[in-house]
């Protein structure tokens, strides 16, 4: 299966596209602080899914699988502060937090399904 035909990475990279739109109403004085690490974490969840695709190996998708988490625990974090901050409302807030524990939760899933030898994950 080709990697962009994975839910996981299509979800992934409507997230960054949305990190993108939301981060460039932060302040100016944020780009290289919160703005960019924000950034650099939504871009890494399609971007992990990708590379740990192309390794080839269940061992391999599964590390990156788990690498795409991460960064979508360190995003969920990042936007909190950025709530905290006054830079997010707090509906976009919590719709963006609840596209990120959908992500999170679809993560987990397509990880038992490799874990466990879904051909279809293949």
């Amino acid at each position: 299966m080709e990697v962009e035909r994975l839910e996981v990475w299509q979800l992934g990279i409507a997230l960054a596209k949305e990190v993108y739109a939301v981060t460039s109403k932060y302040p100016k004085e944020e780009l290289f602080g919160l703005t960019n690490q924000t950034r650099r974490a939504a871009v890494s969840v399609p971007s992990n899914i990708a590379e740990g695709k192309g390794r080839g190996t269940a061992k391999d998708f599964i590390n990156f699988l788990n690498i795409a988490r991460g960064s979508l625990y360190e995003l969920k974090t990042q936007i909190k502060l950025a709530l905290e901050f006054g830079y997010l409302e707090t509906e976009v807030h919590n719709e963006l937090s609840s596209k990120i524990d959908v992500l999170i939760h679809k993560l987990k899933g397509l990880i038992l399904a490799v874990r466990n030898g879904n051909k279809e994950t293949a």
